[in-house]
């Protein structure tokens, strides 16, 4: 790596974020760079991957877990969207947070904070107490977008895609991992796998305390100060946050809201949907199907995201992904046989897979280099946003209309999202040419 090239992590050399485009060029060519992963991103992948692999314990449990208190579907999505509620609100303040100090304070906080949660949810010997849980593990929700964030710091402009579908890789590591540690858990109990969830994100926080550099400093830029939209950085809250976000920036979160909203409510119901459809399933039956997703959707990260960004660019991406989900949620409500859950799944994980990822960097392309946290802090909130709604909306329909009902709105969802893509891919598109 040539002299002169920023740092984002300052305080060790193995950390250091590769140079600009110029520079970048003068090191090696665009075969050479798409090889190379940039130093430091090892360790942040590693440490959002163990917060997401303690998500992956908790999720194919808790609406069984909440229906042992006597919660009905509609009670039980409610916890679930107990947590993006919490996590709506707070996500904006530490992705900003993490752009005036630095991604390490806040990725500990965060890890901190789901492990009190956690604790709180498995100690739950009331209702209330498990929402209690819930909302503290959100609002110290911010792992994921803080580490995209450092991520978006370390990569150049042209392989953001493929790097951030490399840590979203650690999303569908955590369906793997965590739904297999939770199988054995569960063993012991519903309330074992939020214990070992609280242990998980506490040895995480320790391991992220040593390793992580300490402060960010310079980092790759593709937008000027005056070349993207703004996020102001003087007010917090998801609604002053996306007042003061750009006409791009805002029709990103807009999007992220829809798309999330119909996964979501697939995601909240799917544990009752096999209780329902499949009753010889048993919990760690669940916990299996839920690590195939994962396993699925580790795949798409890893070695469709990238390729399907170079081939599709950012609009054909997105659209590709929003037809699988269509396409999977539509095959999901009507299919109530082995096969037809197979197809489904399969397409919704392609597809979903696909979709976050390529948000994300096109989320990080319309913003400046010290706006990148409280981008993808809106983003995420506005994600949040459809994970409280969804989730409701799916409870509801699930438990009064039919079990069906949510994954043929949901589809709707992703063909309304599909309508948002053209403008805002011309938006990015925009942005990224200055």
């Amino acid at each position: 790596m040539g002299p002169g090239l920023g740092r984002v992590w300052a305080g060790t050399g193995r950390d250091g974020a590769v140079g600009g485009p110029v520079a970048c060029a003068a090191v090696g060519t665009h075969s050479d760079r798409r090889r190379r992963r940039p130093p430091g991103f090892g360790i942040i992948w590693s440490t959002v991957a163990l917060d997401l692999v303690g998500f992956g314990i908790i999720i194919p449990v808790l609406p069984l877990y909440a229906e042992d208190f006597g919660a009905s579907p509609l009670m039980a999505t409610s916890v679930l969207a107990t947590f993006s509620a919490a996590q709506m609100v707070a996500a904006p303040l530490w992705g900003r947070l993490s752009d005036r100090i630095g991604r390490k304070p806040v990725l500990i906080a965060a890890l901190v904070g789901s492990a009190v949660g956690s604790l709180v949810t498995g100690m739950a010997g009331v209702l209330w107490v498990l929402f209690l849980g819930r909302a503290l593990d959100g609002a110290s929700g911010s792992s994921y977008a803080v580490g995209q964030a450092a991520v978006a710091d370390l990569a150049e402009p042209e392989d953001r895609p493929r790097l951030l579908g490399l840590l979203a890789a650690a999303f569908g590591l955590g369906f793997v991992v965590g739904p297999l540690i939770g199988s054995l858990a569960a063993l012991g109990g519903r309330a074992l796998p939020f214990f070992v969830a609280a242990g998980l994100a506490a040895v995480n926080a320790v391991v992220a305390l040593v390793r992580l550099p300490s402060r960010p400093s310079t980092a790759v830029s593709d937008v000027g100060a005056d070349g993207g939209d703004a996020v102001a950085t003087r007010r917090i809250g998801p609604i002053a946050a996306l007042g003061d976000a750009g006409a791009a920036m805002r029709r990103l979160a807009l999007l992220a809201l829809v798309g999330m909203m119909g996964f979501a409510g697939f995601e909240s119901t799917f544990a009752l949907l096999l209780d329902r459809r499949f009753p010889q399933l048993d919990d760690p039956s669940v916990y299996g199907l839920f690590a195939s997703i994962g396993l699925v959707m580790v795949l798409v990260h890893t070695k469709v995201v990238g390729p399907a960004n170079d081939r599709l660019g950012t609009r054909g991406a997105l659209r590709a992904s929003l037809l699988l989900v269509a396409a999977g949620m539509f095959v999901l409500a009507t299919g109530g046989a082995w096969i037809g859950l197979a197809v489904a799944l399969l397409l919704l994980v392609v597809g979903q897979g696909l979709f976050g990822p390529t948000l994300s960097a096109a989320t990080v392309a319309t913003v400046g280099t010290d706006a990148r946290g409280a981008a993808l802090g809106l983003q995420q909130s506005a994600g949040a946003l459809g994970r409280i709604v969804g989730p409701l909306v799916a409870g509801l329909l699930f438990g009064r209309v039919a079990i069906g009902a949510p994954y043929l709105v949901s589809g709707a969802l992703a063909l309304v999202a599909l309508l948002l893509v053209g403008r805002i891919a011309d938006d990015e598109e925009a942005v990224t040419s200055r």
